[in-house]
């Protein structure tokens, strides 16, 4: 086996591959490796753990087709240190050489026939924008768990409602939504369950090509752009009844520009240290930011915003505000409250797509 290919398309390759490998604590060694796979002058790449499979396929030059497990992190580093321009790859026996200008290096390749046999997704092929799905995943997935003694909250619910697609995440202290009108990917009345992790490499890969093919199948889902695939086993069990969280009316509703909000907050959380909240004061006089930390001091700042309702101060987690914000599009939002203690509703007057519920932190 041997090819020749160009350093930055391999280093791509084998970074995406190499992300769904398994670590050093798996049970079977060989998960470690990428699968590199030569056939005429395709090459194609593959990393699992098990639950994640990424396969990504580059056009090289080739001089002999084969299949060998290279080390992941090892191979991915070597070549990426290696001199801009042409790298030869040639395998023989349990030997694998990289070599590019001057440079060369020989790695003891892993036995191909212990990589697993991976199913071929199910499901029937549907195709969705690239950039819109980007632009709700990074909007949905951080407020998905990263805490695995509850892995329903770990995912994102992939929900079929009759205006289109919905997606939801939440980690039980914040919940995103985010609806895509007019997709249509599921059957009516389905839902499933994708891992976070999964759909955060998929959004590493969404800006190679325009559109992207989606395959649910009952258990798993598979997402293809350009010339990477993504699988990944889909969680069971039944998610939250996030609809109960939202309150039905909110009474008090500040809406106040974006960018000034963010920055506001941003500079007030310096001060907010040791899991203390920042302070919203809201009145008709507008905005107040406020964060303190004993023994270290506190941060004060006003915006202009526009209020309506009774006068009320709500604390939140700093960073989880950071994050709705940050995510929110448009030019305004508007944070919506019952009371400093029932969920807050941050929204975008101008996309009714997307909403982002913040709980409260109690103070004294």
């Amino acid at each position: 086996m041997k090819f020749r290919c160009e350093r930055d398309v391999l280093v791509e390759a084998l970074g995406s591959a190499g992300r769904a490998a398994a670590g050093r604590g798996t049970s079977l060694p060989v998960l470690s490796g990428v699968r590199v796979e030569l056939s005429g002058n395709q090459l194609r790449l593959t990393g699992t753990d098990l639950e994640l499979t990424i396969t990504a396929e580059v056009a090289v030059s080739g001089g002999g087709d084969g299949v060998v497990i290279l080390p992941g992190r090892l191979a991915s580093d070597i070549v990426r240190a290696l001199p801009a321009g042409s790298v030869e790859v040639e395998v023989d026996d349990d030997e694998a050489r990289i070599s590019a200008g001057r440079s060369e290096f020989s790695l003891r390749v892993l036995p191909a026939d212990e990589f697993p046999r991976l199913p071929e997704p199910g499901g029937d092929p549907v195709t969705l924008a690239s950039a819109e799905l980007a632009t709700a995943l990074a909007q949905v997935v951080r407020a998905a768990s990263t805490d695995d003694a509850r892995p329903v909250l770990t995912g994102v619910l992939l929900a079929a409602e009759a205006a289109g697609l919905r997606l939801v995440a939440t980690d039980s202290y914040r919940l995103a939504i985010r609806d895509l009108p007019g997709t249509t990917v599921l059957a009516e009345g389905q839902h499933v369950l994708v891992p976070s992790r999964a759909l955060q490499e998929l959004a590493r890969v969404l800006t190679s090509g325009d559109t992207l093919s989606v395959r649910l199948g009952e258990r798993d889902a598979s997402f293809e752009v350009g010339g990477t695939r993504l699988t990944t086993v889909l969680i069971e069990g039944e998610f939250p009844p996030y609809e109960r969280l939202i309150p039905q009316a909110q009474p008090n509703r500040l809406t106040v520009g974006r960018e000034a909000l963010l920055e506001a907050v941003r500079r007030v959380k310096l001060l907010a240290r040791e899991a203390t909240p920042v302070r919203l004061a809201m009145s008709s006089e507008g905005l107040e930011l406020v964060a303190i930390t004993q023994d270290v001091g506190q941060a004060h700042e006003t915006l202009d915003a526009k209020f309506e309702g009774t006068e009320l101060t709500v604390a939140f987690n700093p960073e989880y505000l950071v994050q709705g914000i940050e995510v929110a599009p448009g030019d305004e939002v508007s944070i919506e409250t019952v009371d400093a203690l029932k969920p807050a509703i941050l929204r975008c007057p101008e996309h009714p797509e997307f909403l982002y519920l913040l709980m409260p932190v109690r103070v004294s």
